[in-house]
């Protein structure tokens, strides 16, 4: 049998690595976030939690007037920078990042395609094909990155950076998915001549990137034209978010440039003044890519900002005896908590075993078997996009509470399972790599097929 190329391992990048440290403490402010939702929720006060999210916000310009709820805002508007951040980092990872050797896109790739199609599958086997229970089988297939890497921060430095990354990397395409399956099932009405100017102003923004207009002003009032025209077709405005992040390759900086900002860093030392200074800093921010400079900036809102503030809009759910007893016999908690503990474990696990048929494919650093099952865990962990998709897929306020209830159950028995796995596996040294090379365990291709 052909068997996929074992790479040593190699260097995480320092971006790879910010960007793995700022979505880990990003979990921290999440959980918060969401434990506050849920105790001002089921609190005495628990009715002003939707009369806060529900009170109406309008903007309007003219005749023309959007007025969306503070929850909506938060879901339609915000969010549509947490998407930018996810088309910004594909674009990183795949243009300079630790996935720029296509071949080592495969594994995880179908890592997480088996990992979507198997909960939606399990889904629909128990909450049925018919009726609005049906629309959420889009709820079981997301991996929530930020809670994902925060359960593998507890692991600990047993765990290497190498096995974050391919988590990041089997995220990234679960986010892609996540995008496809909300602007192809969950988009009702279509404009189609709002959706066409749209596309133009997208191509506004190729337009304005060809010409290396660096001045922030025209990108962002392209930006806003093209949220509110995506809005206006009925396509879910988080997609522009995605497609303008794809459009911000990264690159390393040209040696030019490099130059440029020794020079002018020792015209700074011979004579320090302020005029120098600020040449020196201009001269460092622009010799690095747009990818960079947007990362940089809108990453740590996104992480400590935008999420949180999500979690708190959409996890408050009451849980008292009756919503309990309800989401206990409800098709669509428990379909959801299966697809998520376990469809993820098993597509994620079947998705890699096929990419070990694949001679094309690649593992940095010899992926293991124990390894892929921790991550094929915790990749159960669906929560910000679930909710997400909770929000679109249903109208009824009952289906959207067992919904909840089941992506709160769900994740939380597959962080523990996660963190089970980890623990099991780590102890007889079978799971973690240590970081300065390959361990002389068998790695994951040479591990005999099943009988």
């Amino acid at each position: 049998m052909s068997t996929p190329t074992l790479q040593r391992p190699v260097e995480i990048t320092a971006a790879a690595r910010d960007y793995l440290k700022t979505e880990a403490g990003g979990a921290v402010l999440l959980l918060v976030a969401t434990v506050l939702a849920l105790v001002w929720a089921n609190s005495p006060f628990g009715g002003t939690y939707e009369r806060l999210w529900e009170t109406e916000l309008a903007l309007q310009l003219g005749d023309s007037e959007i007025r969306e709820s503070l929850r909506h805002w938060v879901n339609d508007g915000l969010m549509a920078l947490f998407f930018l951040v996810v088309g910004l980092e594909i674009a990183r990872e795949l243009s300079i990042g630790e996935y720029r050797d296509r071949r080592a896109v495969i594994a995880p790739a179908l890592a997480a395609l088996g990992g979507l199609i198997v909960p939606a599958l399990l889904y629909l086997a128990i909450a049925g094909t018919d009726g609005e229970a049906a629309r959420g089988w889009g709820i079981a297939i997301s991996t929530d990155t930020a809670f994902a890497l925060g359960v593998l921060a507890l692991v600990g430095p047993r765990c290497p950076n190498r096995l974050r990354i391919f988590l990041l990397a089997l995220a990234i395409v679960d986010d892609v998915a996540a995008i496809g399956v909300i602007a192809v099932f969950y988009t009702d009405e279509l404009d189609v001549v709002a959706l066409g100017v749209a596309g133009l102003l997208f191509l506004g923004v190729v337009a304005l990137r060809a010409m290396r207009v660096q001045s922030p002003a025209p990108y962002v009032v392209v930006t806003v034209a093209l949220w509110l025209a995506t809005y206006a077709s009925g396509v879910h405005p988080t997609v522009a978010g995605v497609a303008l992040g794809l459009l911000f390759a990264a690159y390393a900086p040209a040696e030019a440039d490099l130059d440029l900002t020794r020079l002018l860093g020792a015209r700074f030392m011979s004579a320090p003044s302020a005029e120098r200074a600020r040449d020196v800093a201009k001269q460092l921010s622009s010799s690095l890519s747009a990818n960079d400079r947007l990362t940089q900036r809108l990453h740590p809102v996104v992480s400590f900002g935008v999420v949180p503030l999500f979690a708190l809009a959409n996890a408050g759910v009451v849980l008292d005896g009756p919503a309990l007893r309800e989401a206990l016999t409800s098709p669509v908690a428990i379909g959801i908590v299966v697809g998520l503990v376990v469809g993820k474990l098993l597509g994620v696990l079947a998705g890699t075993w096929l990419a070990l048929k694949l001679p094309a494919a690649s593992f940095v650093g010899g992926v293991r078997w124990g390894q892929v099952t921790g991550v094929a865990s915790v990749a159960g962990i669906g929560f910000t996009i679930a909710l997400f998709i909770t929000d679109l897929a249903f109208t009824d306020p009952a289906l959207q509470s067992q919904a909840k209830i089941g992506i709160l159950v769900g994740s939380g028995l597959a962080a523990l399972m996660a963190l089970g796995v980890f623990r099991f596996l780590g102890a007889r040294g079978a799971l973690c790599l240590p970081e300065d090379g390959v361990a002389s365990l068998p790695a994951l291709a040479d591990i005999p097929d099943p009988e």
